[in-house]
């Protein structure tokens, strides 16, 4: 499966993640959003960085605890927990935040 911006395709597999997590950039983060009925905030993108930058250093998606955690250390208790979590993602870490930040398929990891 594929899809284009800006004359630029994109590889995705059967699930709709990027096949390429390098090729990711804020424009297919805002095309992955609104496959997943989602409007980016700022709030959204500061749980797309982390995700972004867990993936970057390690090579393999984030648990969301780990997530969680990163967040309650980056903002306090009152953004850094699973509440707040699914209020930005509401269908889910793995459907709208893992797709939107241009991590592989987390399902594969497992």
């Amino acid at each position: 499966m594929s899809f284009e911006l800006n004359g630029v395709f994109y590889q995705t597999d059967k699930e709709g993640y990027l096949e390429n997590p390098e090729n990711w950039n804020k424009e297919v983060a805002e095309y992955m959003a609104s496959t997943v009925d989602t409007e980016l905030t700022p709030e959204h993108w500061q749980v797309i960085e982390i995700l972004r930058d867990y993936y970057q250093e390690y090579g393999y998606p984030p648990q969301v605890k780990v997530i969680v955690k990163t967040m309650q250390k980056r903002f306090g208790t009152e953004k850094g927990n699973y509440k707040y979590f699914y209020q930005l993602f509401p269908k889910g870490p793995y459907l709208q935040a893992y797709k939107i930040a241009g991590v592989s398929n987390p399902c594969k990891w497992m």
